[in-house]
């Protein structure tokens, strides 16, 4: 990697993140902690207001931004084919979404990256999905946004039907299926539906607080730990 892409990626990393330490950098970067302190007062010389010190973390003020997008083409490729997947797989606010960052990214590309995004041959055929688990998709995203307890119509793997009142916390996707990870008033624990089993979600008006033992945080955990 050249130093001024190094610098580039380093400031990127700062700007994504509370705090950042050399190691890390280090360790994303391959590079020695000691190139890091160098490209660190280097950026600081040239007007970039980094915070902090070296062994605590490091951050860029707030407020600090940098010129037009500059992308690598292998960078192209994977938001062409991230956003294309979405388009197709992620239900029709995200599709839309998708959509419109590609066309934002492509305003503010030089001409010949801008090329290459237009021309990706990388795709992602949504003909042949079921749009249900889209559009389901879009309802627990939005419960999710508003903390709303949301009643599901669901069968499980047997054909057993069940009505379940559920705290939404995060939707996970395992390369065929979407599965939405919520806590189960019914079963007073954490459960996984599977978007293509419930056949239908409704956004009641009772709200969910965020409540220890039944956050994402602690579903997480307890995967981790089984």
């Amino acid at each position: 990697m050249r130093r001024a892409d190094r610098l580039f990626e380093i400031v990127q990393h700062l700007r994504g993140r509370r705090l950042t330490t050399a190691r890390q950098l280090a360790q994303w970067l391959e590079v020695s902690e000691r190139t890091i302190y160098r490209d660190v007062a280097d950026l600081l010389a040239s007007g970039v207001p980094i915070d902090g010190e070296a062994g605590v973390g490091y951050r860029i003020r707030p407020g600090f931004d940098l010129p037009p997008l500059m992308f690598s083409f292998n960078e192209i490729d994977a938001l062409v084919i991230g956003a294309r997947f979405v388009e197709s797989w992620g239900g029709p606010g995200l599709a839309q979404g998708a959509r419109s960052a590609l066309a934002k990214i492509a305003a503010a590309l030089p001409g010949d990256k801008r090329a290459a995004l237009e021309s990706a041959r990388l795709f992602a055929p949504g003909a042949f999905i079921d749009p249900l688990p889209g559009e389901r998709l879009e309802a627990a995203r939005r419960a999710m946004s508003e903390r709303r307890v949301a009643q599901l119509c669901y069968r499980d793997a047997d054909g057993r039907d069940s009505t379940r009142r559920v705290r939404p916390l995060g939707l996970f996707f395992w390369g065929e299926a979407w599965s939405l990870a919520a806590w189960c008033e019914l079963r007073q624990d954490f459960r996984n539906f599977r978007l293509d089993r419930i056949g239908q979600i409704e956004l009641l008006d009772e709200r969910f607080a965020d409540e220890t033992g039944r956050r994402l945080q602690d579903y997480l955990r307890k995967v981790q730990a089984e």
